[in-house]
């Protein structure tokens, strides 16, 4: 059993790693698929990433009800890791989450299990952050949308395989629907819900 003094601590300046975590979050919302470096190092409790421990210390409070899948749920560290650092409530329903941390991509729900938010409020909705492989080799993968100049070219080892076309369901339900953060260590990626696939390259 792990003790809370045997916990991975948060960030050594809260303050100033809290700013640049979330400017290096922002940055990734406003250019949708360019990769970003989360620079704070926090220690992470496996399987967490160390790019998603420092997006729950800088985004998660009390009022951010987070969803876990399986693989982070059976982990008592991630579980006393986020009490401890963040407070924030882990519930058993998608449908009421603020987040969502996925550590095993492969096993990700069928999106519409989570918040969609509403027309007058479509903030309301979950963020899902997806813990990848690689955002710097893998498959590569052609986006347009707001914040891209033309197409944005992603290279990117993602499951699930068929993650963008998940995400179509976005076009229908704007302005509602999910955004996705994609993390792999230090790295994260952002697919707001205004973003699509032009092409998936092998």
């Amino acid at each position: 059993m792990t003790t809370i003094a045997e916990l991975p601590p948060g960030f050594a300046d809260k303050v100033l790693s809290a700013q640049s975590t979330f400017r290096s979050v922002m940055d990734a919302m406003a250019r949708p698929g360019s990769v970003q470096r989360i620079v704070p190092m926090a220690g992470t409790p496996a399987p967490m990433m160390r790019a998603t421990a420092a997006i729950a210390l800088t985004l998660f409070d009390h009022d951010t009800p987070l969803w876990l899948d399986a693989r982070m749920r059976e982990s008592s560290d991630v579980l006393k890791w986020l009490k401890f650092h963040t407070g924030a409530p882990v519930v058993q329903d998608a449908s009421v989450a603020s987040f969502a941390l996925i550590a095993d991509a492969a096993a990700l729900p069928a999106l519409e299990r989570f918040a969609l938010g509403s027309n007058e409020y479509p903030d309301r909705s979950t963020t899902v952050i997806l813990q990848v492989e690689s955002l710097s080799a893998g498959r590569s993968y052609e986006l347009r949308g707001p914040g891209i100049d033309g197409t944005a070219r992603l290279q990117a080892a993602i499951r699930p395989a068929d993650l963008f076309e998940r995400l179509d369901i976005n076009e229908a339900l704007f302005p509602r629907g999910i955004d996705v953060v994609l993390v792999a260590d230090d790295a994260v990626v952002a697919i707001p819900r205004t973003t699509r696939l032009v092409t998936k390259g092998s």
